[in-house]
């Protein structure tokens, strides 16, 4: 994909969503180790290209379905801050009622089916999802989202025969953000190539840079249009990298200063900064205030959140099986 595809005006939203992403993530951070959010907590840091082209290339009826690491995506759905950050610290207000924290995040009305804590469990879900467009005829796509270390589960197997045996609207997208927790690719499978695993099943696949906004929206964009024209399910492996731990109880000792420094020099967002900066002359102080904003708005919703009430205890018995 040519940046110059890309105006000045739709660059600045690209660079002010993927910055809202960091921020917000970055303020989570802050507010698990003060004890406002509790549970488990999988930050997005790093990650932000991936959701980001996805978002910008796929439709709005399209269904996204991932894994626990899921705050990025659901933001970019166009839900509010403010529910995510609720739902993050277990308030009413939250998008799952304060229910799901930061693993269980759902939107349903969004095209948004989670967040899953279950390793691969999301790979048949969206599946289903996409079995579901194909038997309504409906025109769109089942993005199905799940990481290097959910590639070697039998489910993902299972659910990749039958994308394939049915012709299903299915596009999956590994991240493979080099870590299963805190095991590298290349301990944790014996082929690292994980574009290649869909080949037995005659699911065309391709690797891409997934710290490039460009390269994913390029490769999404093409896939989805593929997809749409009947020729089945494809998985792309975005090549990507989380700057922090696998989780905020992580100290991500099993890797050097070194390595997490070399990707921060391909920062995805520091790369759509200097495209503003060098080829649409945008002066750094707009951008600054663009933070500026960023950060002042998600205080706010802070603010907001921690005045919100807890959930009603009546809450426990609904949308639950009985």
């Amino acid at each position: 994909m040519k940046k110059t595809i890309f105006n000045t005006e739709s660059l600045l939203g690209i660079y002010e969503k993927m910055l809202l992403l960091r921020r917000f993530e970055e303020k989570a951070g802050q507010l698990y180790g003060m004890g406002l959010i509790g549970g488990f907590c999988h930050l997005y840091i790093g990650q932000e290209a991936v959701a980001m082209g996805i978002q910008y290339a796929s439709d709005p009826n399209d269904a996204i379905i991932t894994s626990y690491r899921d705050h990025g995506f659901i933001l970019l759905r166009d839900v509010s801050p403010e529910s995510v950050m609720g739902e993050l610290m277990g308030k009413s207000i939250g998008c799952s009622k304060g229910k799901g924290g930061s693993m269980h995040m759902f939107d349903v009305q969004k095209g948004f089916f989670g967040g899953h804590g279950i390793v691969g469990a999301q790979v048949p879900l969206g599946t289903g999802i996409g079995f579901s467009f194909k038997y309504r005829n409906q025109p769109n796509v089942s993005i199905t989202l799940f990481g290097d270390g959910a590639v070697n589960q039998g489910q993902v197997y299972e659910a990749f025969n039958m994308a394939k045996l049915w012709n299903l609207p299915v596009l999956y997208i590994i991240e493979n953000n080099e870590y299963s927790m805190g095991t590298p690719l290349s301990r944790g499978c014996a082929t690292t190539d994980l574009w290649r695993r869909g080949q037995s099943f005659d699911i065309p696949g391709e690797q891409v840079d997934g710290m490039d906004f460009f390269a994913v929206h390029d490769a999404v964009s093409k896939a989805l249009e593929n997809i749409r024209a009947g020729n089945g399910p494809m998985i792309l492996e975005m090549k990507t990298y989380r700057y922090k731990g696998h989780s905020m109880s992580d100290p991500a000792k099993y890797r050097t200063k070194e390595e997490v420094e070399e990707f921060k020099h391909r920062d995805p967002i520091d790369d759509i900064k200097q495209l503003l900066i060098s080829e649409h002359k945008i002066a750094d102080e707009l951008l600054k205030s663009i933070d500026k904003k960023i950060r002042a708005n998600i205080s706010e919703v802070v603010t907001r959140c921690e005045n919100a009430p807890l959930p009603d205890p009546k809450e426990l018995y609904t949308d639950v099986y009985s």
